[in-house]
C-alpha cells in the first residue's frame, strides 16, 4: 500500500512520528511537510504579513505543499493521502485529489480541537467536505465537525512512540541534568504557570521546561525555569529522571487528555494529572496514575507522594504496563485507524 504523507515532518512533532510508524509497519510512504524543515519552536517567527494573513485565515504556503501535492499524484498512485492538520492545504487541490484519483481514500487527521476558531482557516473550513474521514482525538469533534461538513468522523486515541517513550537508562551526567522532585514538560500557559507558582510558594521544587517561560524566570526560588524544550531521548530521560511529572491539560484547546498524559507512563514516569473523564478512563485512579482537581489536591498529593518512593515506583509501573497492555502507541492505533478508513 502507497501512502502520501502530508503534514509537519520536523523530527520532533507527532506527525513525524507517524510518518516514521508507517514506514515501520512495512509501508510505501512519501512525505510532504507542510512546515519549514528544520524548524525550531519558540525561536523561528512568522513574518508581520504572515501573521496577518494567518488572523484572515488564508495561511501562506511556505513550503509549496499544494504545488508538491499535485506533482506526486501525478508522478505515482497513491492508496491513501494522509493529510495532518492540513490547515494550509486549499479547497482547489483536495478537489484535483478527488477528480485526478477518485479511488484513492483522502484523510484527515489531528490531535488539535479543530472546532475551536484558534486552529482553524478558510481552507480547513471549505475543505473539510472533501475528506473521506476526519480523524479527531477530541470526542467533542465527532459531532462538531460534521457541522463544519465532515462526512465522516472518527476517534483516534492520543499516543506516544514506541521508539522515542521508553524508560531509559541515565548515566550519573544526566541524572544530574534532569532529576529533580516535580517537573513540567512543555508551553507556556497561564493556568498551569499559576498552579505552579502556588506549588512553589508552597515549598516544592519545580522544574520547567519549554518555550514561553521567559516573563516567568525569578518568579520564585522554587521555579526552576529551564526556559528550553526537550525532544527526543532527552524528553524521555527528563521523565525518567523526575521523581512526579505535572500533566496538565491546554484550556485554550479544552483538552481532557493529551499526548503527555501517555508519553509521561510510557516513559516509565510516575505522572499527576488533571482528573478528567477522559483521563479516568484512560488511567485507573490511584493506581496506574494520580489526579486532582484543585492546586490545593495537587499540593497534598505531590507531599504524599514525595514521601513515598515505594509507592510511586508501583504506580509508574502500573502505567507503563497499562501503555502496553492498551495500545496506547502509535502503530496500534495507525492499525484501528486503517481498519476504519478501509470500512467505508
Amino acid at each position: 500500500m502507497k501512502i502520501l504523507f502530508i503534514g509537519d515532518l520536523n523530527e520532533y512533532g507527532r506527525s513525524f512520528q507517524r510518518f516514521r510508524t508507517f514506514g515501520d509497519m512495512g509501508y510505501f510512504v512519501f512525505g510532504i511537510s507542510t512546515v519549514q524543515i528544520p524548524y525550531r519552536p519558540g525561536i523561528e517567527k512568522s513574518g508581520f504579513v504572515e501573521r496577518i494573513m494567518w488572523k484572515l485565515g488564508f495561511p501562506p504556503d511556505t513550503t509549496g505543499a499544494n504545488k508538491k501535492i499535485k506533482e506526486a499524484i501525478r508522478s505515482e498512485k497513491f492508496n491513501i493521502i494522509w493529510i495532518e492538520k492540513g490547515v494550509t492545504i486549499r479547497p482547489e487541490t483536495l478537489r484535483y485529489i478527488k477528480k485526478n484519483t477518485p479511488t484513492t481514500k483522502l484523510v484527515f487527521c489531528s490531535e488539535d480541537d479543530m472546532y475551536a476558531k484558534h486552529n482553524r482557516t478558510s481552507y480547513f473550513d471549505t475543505g473539510l467536505k472533501y475528506y473521506d474521514i476526519v480523524f479527531t482525538t477530541k470526542v467533542y469533534n465527532l459531532i462538531e465537525l460534521k457541522f463544519l461538513g465532515a462526512k465522516r468522523t472518527e476517534l483516534f486515541l492520543d499516543s506516544y512512540d514506541e521508539k522515542v517513550h521508553r524508560p531509559m537508562i541515565l548515566t550519573d551526567e544526566e541524572k544530574k541534568k534532569f532529576a529533580c522532585d516535580a517537573g513540567f514538560i512543555g508551553s507556556f500557559e497561564n493556568d498551569r504557570a499559576g498552579k505552579m507558582l502556588f506549588l512553589a510558594e508552597n515549598g516544592i521544587k519545580v522544574v520547567i521546561w519549554g518555550n514561553g517561560w521567559n516573563n516567568w524566570v525569578g518568579k520564585n526560588e522554587n521555579l526552576i525555569i529551564k526556559n528550553q524544550p526537550l525532544y527526543g531521548d532527552d524528553y524521555a530521560k527528563a521523565i525518567y529522571a523526575t521523581k512526579i511529572n505535572l500533566c496538565f491539560l491546554r484550556k485554550i484547546n479544552r483538552d481532557e487528555v493529551t499526548s503527555r498524559s501517555v508519553e509521561i507512563p510510557a516513559c516509565g514516569g510516575f505522572m499527576i494529572a488533571e482528573r478528567t473523564k477522559r483521563h479516568q478512563e484512560f488511567f485507573e485512579e490511584n493506581k496506574e496514575a494520580i489526579f486532582f482537581s484543585s492546586k490545593e489536591e495537587l499540593l497534598g498529593e505531590i507531599k504524599r507522594f514525595l514521601a513515598d518512593e515505594g509507592a510511586r515506583r508501583r504506580i509508574a509501573g502500573a502505567g507503563l504496563a497499562k501503555c502496553l497492555k492498551s495500545g496506547y502507541n502509535h502503530r496500534v492505533q495507525l492499525e484501528r485507524m486503517l481498519r476504519e478508513l478501509f470500512s467505508l
